[in-house]
């Protein structure tokens, strides 16, 4: 694909139109390839900048530019999940950078400092491709010519010696990366294949160097390294590659027993300090490295010669307490302990390792049908006659440390970190492929051993990641399958301890699964055959019914595996289709759909009943109960006859069980089976009927609602009554009597959850059992209408939602006094302690419900020509629900008025298809008349208004319920005013994002136009735009100010009117209402900061009037301070005007200047300053300087007494009555007032202000 990509050069291209196709083509072809040949064609892009940037560096030998460090990084790091992406370009990249570091060395000695400069940019390219690609993908082209040795060393000496005096810079100063870099390059340069001595130079200057001794050149690099050992950072690991690299030369003998003995004194020391600590870490990640180099290329007699003292040093250390603290020290202890036992063993392939058999496509073609099908004996093992077995066990020496080695890695699987428990089990495995066969099982006990009840969590996932070890080598033998298959099939594919409110586990049972899939990788489908009938349900029980996706996906990966590598499996390709990576994301989806597609295949169902019906209806996890009981139900359609048998005799003991997750789950499943088999068909006997009806009054007869766990076993018993219901179980009248009495108790409890489980279920069960009962049904209806006014909230709550449920038979005898109740109760309380949001909100649904219900065509009376119903519902439900639009109610949850009105926006809706319905069916006057023009104009005004206002919920709600009435299919709603306006600000699309601010308000501002609607949504608006949410402020003023400025000049003022108009309005209809005055304060405000009204139009005039004796009545006595602010500076801008208002204004404005409030005194006088700058004739001439004087002078923040004594001169001089201006002033004044009392206000003024 590169080297297509690459051919397509600019110059092929012969026209414009050509590019512009191949261009559309790369687009198709992105919606339709793989992520990999996109990410592929976008680094090709890409190429080319990075290209250009390499290309200005290599021409100028240094980075000219640093930005073009960070721009090669920024593109490189995004390839760090697909680093083979970069892999082509390597060469390209890194060689002439490479090129470059090594042409600037020759001149280090002179110009060090400079050429570090230069180097160490470069350095920090290479290393993210090292990152980024791996270090063993990028070393293979830097430079390794034998004279570069000595360069390099000098190159690390100078970054040794150098260090940087900006560590704390957030980007990268190349230090770090110039040292890892030339780490690096010495790792590829230390393996020329000539004596280092003869390369040294620094030899033939000393005279005291003899044959035999450590050249200097090594003995630099061993310093080197050694410093970096005690680093945290990289250069700790690259010097341990290093080393392995250096030490395991032929020549290196000398050198690796002197690094052998400083790492004795290392690993001896018994300091404890950070520094030693990463000290500790780096020799044993140094000591890892050389032994796994040496292990490949050197004798073992090197090894054996240090290997006492090594092990000596990983046993005592492995005690430690530093070993205890840090799971990557052990981590390097148990890889160094692995490699000891190795290096003891001699290599050789185990003859009795089990190797499976390949199948070959051209030699199934050149057999024969008969040869292929014919002999079993055609092995799947290659295995030697016993007697060369025990020939090999008598002739293999082994050392006596091999069974502490041996304990150690069986120890490490018991580690309780995760990374460790991998080291030992790869461990085990191979120094176990270096065991005889009769050792090896001794190995394959002690790790079963692992498996025993007492051990932990740990040691089971250990276990398992050793035997899947085992079996990937070939080192499990088919003979050991018995041991090892129930271990793991049963028993470690379902592990889950309980502990506290959560459990261990996932990990085993992940690690079991891939068990499971090494069995199916390794093992010949012959001998396999009697494995797979075992592992296949586990499997499918652990990929569609486990709690974790990382299982239940790695289970369904070994199923797959297994499918694919055995073959003949029965529906499995059929399975491997449903239960795929994505389908079993979804926990729901598995439990419901993949589970119950794979249960219809033979030999699934029964095993996924059973793991239902045993482990997960008793789960600890609450949800995961109520999956596991619709899945059971899901279920029954297979076999109905053994759900009612079988599995509901084993569910009804359970429902009284002591424990709660039992009970629960057992009461759910009941009812859920119960449900399915009635909606199979299936008819249950008289005794079941019997058996099924008595578990209600048996749960009550225990008091299992009280204590722990009371709560979710009233939802499950809700539930179970409503599916009995539904399923018409017979039913004594004692049992119907206690039912109804559960449901009512639960209706009024606190929790939400409970009371709509028991909603549900009085719909199911008063439809089932109470039509017809006239005197039940009454006394029902009663109770629940007595329950509206109940001094309880809940039970408020409870009996409004029931209300709405009942079905038309029981409604019809009272349905005047229900209608009427539910619209008191949707009303605000008149007593404070009784007022209840959520009560108010469910009778709104309640009320909505009841009338939906009433106005259903019935077959006895299909016209349904009841007209004082219609009346009723347009009269006084309609009018209910207008007013519960204007629910504002607020407590320590926020606004929770919002909930009523979201509710009444549905409400409204659903009730204008009612009256327009009926009236659009009739063509007589007194029909025609449930919906008129009055209605509609309330109607979408107020739904309008909360299209306007400052909930994104809300917004969206009021916005789809108009699109729904402007364009509803079935039901015409009339009457409506400037509909094609409307229809054109919503129009009939889907996906229109209302909630979003900048979308919404363009749109609905342009109402403002319209007399009908300005009004509702001028108030709305008013609360955005006053609001305190800056994004919402932005969006709405903007479009407020966007609608105003459009058009002539004359529609821009006719506009500006009908908006001081609608102001005005505000400010009269809502008095006093501080929810609404202070937004709209705050919004005349802004518009007056951007020059609106002040054209002193006659419109203007009266605003400014209307405005100031607004001010006058809202600011009186009020301690709200955004109030108090927006109005000062609202009078500071009358006062500003000319004549006749602005002398009203200003004495107002003058009174704040002895506010009790130090802030507010201070905005009056810079607003008083400001206006009598702006408006020359508040004061003559000759007195404007004293008054500024007065006004200026005094420290405002200061006590209010410093102010008094100027209050009569300011009067006089600005020919004001002193009473007049500062008469409430002086009542409040004349008080016993203290500094202390003041700070006081203030102190609980800022605090309510959230200043």
């Amino acid at each position: 694909m590169a080297a297509t990509e690459d051919q397509i050069s600019p110059a092929k291209i012969e026209t414009e139109a050509d590019a512009v196709k191949l261009e559309e083509e790369e687009e198709e072809d992105d919606e339709h390839d793989s992520k990999e040949r996109v990410l592929q064609r976008y680094f090709l892009q890409e190429w080319n900048l990075v290209k250009s940037l390499l290309d200005d560096i290599v021409s100028n030998g240094r980075v000219v530019v640093p930005s073009s460090v960070q721009k090669i990084q920024s593109i490189m790091d995004k390839y760090q999940e697909q680093g083979q992406l970069v892999e082509p370009y390597l060469e390209s990249i890194v060689s002439p950078l490479m090129l470059i570091i090594r042409s600037k060395i020759s001149e280090l000695d002179s110009r060090s400092d400079e050429i570090l400069k230069i180097v160490k940019p470069i350095c920090i390219i290479i290393y993210t491709l090292v990152t980024v690609c791996g270090y063993k993908s990028v070393i293979k082209f830097f430079p390794h010519q034998v004279s570069d040795l000595e360069l390099a060393v000098l190159l690390l000496e100078k970054c040794h010696t150098t260090s940087s005096g900006s560590s704390l810079r957030q980007e990268s100063t190349g230090e770090m990366e110039a040292k890892c870099v030339t780490l690096l390059w010495l790792s590829i340069l230390v393996l020329v294949p000539f004596d280092i001595s003869s390369v040294d130079t620094s030899i033939a200057e000393d005279e005291s160097f003899c044959v035999g001794d450590i050249a200097p050149l090594v003995l630099k690099i061993l310093g080197f390294c050694k410093d970096y050992l005690c680093s945290s950072g990289p250069m700790r690991r690259i010097s341990g590659l290093l080393l392995s690299k250096l030490l395991t030369r032929p020549d290196m003998g000398k050198a690796f027993t002197s690094f052998v003995e400083w790492t004795d004194e290392v690993l001896s020391s018994k300091e404890d300090s950070v520094v030693n600590h990463f000290r500790l870490l780096g020799v044993m990640e140094a000591l890892a490295a050389i032994f796994k180099e040496l292990l490949l290329t050197a004798s073992r007699k090197v090894l054996l010669d240090v290997l006492p003292t090594v092990l000596n040093n990983v046993t005592v250390l492995s005690k430690s307490s530093a070993a205890t603290r840090s799971p990557l020290l052990r981590k390097y202890l148990i890889k160094l302990t692995q490699r000891i036992g190795l290096v003891c063993l001699p290599h050789r392939l185990p003859s009795w390792r089990y190797v499976a058999r390949t199948a070959s496509l051209s030699e199934n073609i050149s057999t024969g049908p008969t040869q292929r099908l014919a002999p079993d004996h055609a092995g799947a093992a290659v295995a030697q006659p016993e007697c060369t077995d025990d020939q090999e066990d008598e002739d293999m020496d082994v050392p006596e440390i091999l069974e502490e080695i041996i304990e150690m890695l069986l120890s490490g699987l018991r580690d309780t970190d995760t990374v460790v428990r991998w080291s030992a089990a790869k461990g085990i495995g191979r120094v176990s492929s270096r065991l005889t066969s009769v050792l090896s099982e001794e190995v394959l006990s002690s790790v079963l051993e692992l498996f025993s009840p007492g051990e932990g969590d740990g040691s089971w996932h250990g276990g398992c990641l050793a035997l899947a070890e085992l079996a990937r080598r070939g080192l499990l033998l088919p003979r050991s399958f018995p041991q090892v298959v129930p271990i793991i099939v049963k028993v470690a594919l379902h592990y889950d301890v309980r502990r506290g409110p959560h459990s261990v586990g996932s990990h085993v049972r992940d690690a079991a699964a891939y068990v499971c899939w090494a069995f199916g990788r390794a093992y010949y489908h012959k001998d396999m055959k009697n494995v797979l009938d075992q592992l296949a349900p586990d499997l499918l029980i652990v990929g569609s019914f486990d709690r974790e996706v990382n299982c239940r996906r790695a289970a369904a990966a070994a199923f797959q595996e297994n499918v694919g590598r055995q073959g003949n499996y029965p529906h499995g390709i059929d399975i491997v289709n449903i239960a795929d990576y994505f389908s079993l994301s979804s926990r729901v989806n598995s439990y419901l759909q993949v589970a119950v597609s794979i249960a219809q295949y033979e030999g699934y169902l029964y095993p996924f009943v059973d793991e239902l019906l045993y482990n997960k209806i008793c789960h600890w996890d609450k949800s995961l109960r109520e999956l596991a009981a619709k899945a059971l139900a899901a279920l029954v359609k297979y076999e109905p006859e053994y759900f009612v048998n079988y599995v509901l005799e084993k569910l009804i003991p359970c429902t009284l069980s002591t424990d709660l997750c039992m009970r629960h789950g057992a009461t759910l499943a009941a009812g859920e089976v119960v449900l399915a088999v009635h909606q199979c068909g299936y008819v249950l006997s008289a005794d079941s009927h019997k058996r099924i009806a008595g578990i209600v009054p048996a749960i009550e007869k225990a008091r299992l609602y009280r204590g722990k766990g009371g709560e979710i076993m009233r939802l499950a018993v809700s539930r179970f009554i409503e599916c009995i219901s539904s399923s018409h179980v017979a039913l004594s009248e004692r049992t119907e009597r206690i039912l109804l009495d559960t449901l009512t108790v639960n209706l009024g409890h606190p929790n939400s959850q409970i009371q709509n489980a028991a909603v549900s279920a009085v719909q199911q069960l008063v439809q089932s059992y109470l039509i017809g009962n006239d005197k039940k049904a009454a006394d029902l209806i009663s109770k629940h209408l007595k329950h509206l006014t109940d001094p309880n909230v809940a039970v408020r709550r409870g009996s409004a939602l029931a209300l709405g449920v009942l079905p038309y038979e029981l409604l019809i005898a009272k349905w005047k006094d229900v209608v009427s109740k539910l619209c008191s109760a949707c009303m605000i309380e008149a007593n404070p302690e009784d007022r209840d949001a959520e009560a108010r909100m469910n009778a709104v649904k309640g009320l909505t419900s009841v009338c939906e219900t009433l106005t259903q065509p019935r077959a006895s009376d299909p016209e349904n020509d009841d007209l004082s119903l219609f009346i009723l519902i347009k009269t006084e439900v309609m009018d209910t629900l207008l007013k519960a639009l204007d629910d504002y109610s607020v407590d320590n949850r926020g606004d929770v008025g919002s909930w009523v009105r979201e509710a009444a926006i549905h409400g409204l809706e659903k009730c204008t298809y009612i009256l327009c319905k009926k009236a659009g069916d009739h063509n007589n006057d007194s029909f025609s008349s449930l919906f008129d023009s009055n209605l509609a104009n309330r109607l979408i005004g107020g739904i309008v208004k909360q299209g306007v206002e400052k909930m994104d919920k809300l917004r969206e709600t009021a916005a789809k319920a108009l699109q729904r009435i402007l364009y509803h299919e079935t039901v015409t709603v009339p009457f409506i005013l400037y509909r094609e306006k409307l229809e054109e600000i919503i129009p009939n699309q889907e996906g229109l994002r209302w909630a979003v601010p900048t979308f919404s308000f363009p749109r609905f501002v342009q109402l403002l136009g319209f007399p009908c609607y300005s009004k509702g949504v001028m108030s709305g608006l008013v609360i955005s735009a006053g609001g305190l949410q800056k994004s919402l402020k932005e969006a709405s003023f903007s479009a407020l100010l966007q609608y105003l400025g459009e058009g002539e000049a004359n529609e821009q003022r006719s506009k500006e009117s009908a908006m001081c108009d609608d102001i005005l309005w505000i400010l009269q209809e809502y008095k006093k209402c501080d929810r609404v005055i202070v937004p709209c304060l705050k919004t005349i405000e802004e518009l007056l900061d951007e020059k609106m009204f002040l054209n002193q139009e006659a419109y203007t005039l009266s605003f400014y009037k209307g405005v100031v004796d607004s001010l006058a009545i809202e600011l009186r006595a009020s301690k709200i301070f955004a109030k108090l602010e927006a109005g000062v500076v609202i009078l500071g801008y009358i006062a500003s005007v000319s004549e006749p208002i602005s002398k009203q204004a200003f004495s107002q404005l003058l009174s704040f200047l002895a506010h009790r409030y130090p802030k507010i005194r201070e905005k009056a006088a810079e607003e008083a300053c400001l206006a009598l700058v702006r408006n020359k004739t508040l004061v003559t001439e000759d007195k404007i300087e004293r008054v500024k004087d007065i006004i200026t002078t005094p420290c405002w923040e200061a006590g209010m007494e410093l102010t008094q004594s100027q209050k009569l001169e300011l009067c006089e001089l600005a020919g004001l009555e002193h009473g007049v201006v500062f008469r409430t002033r002086s009542r409040t004044v004349t008080k016993t007032m203290t500094a202390s009392d003041e700070n006081a206000s203030y102190s609980a003024l800022v605090d309510s202000s959230g200043f």
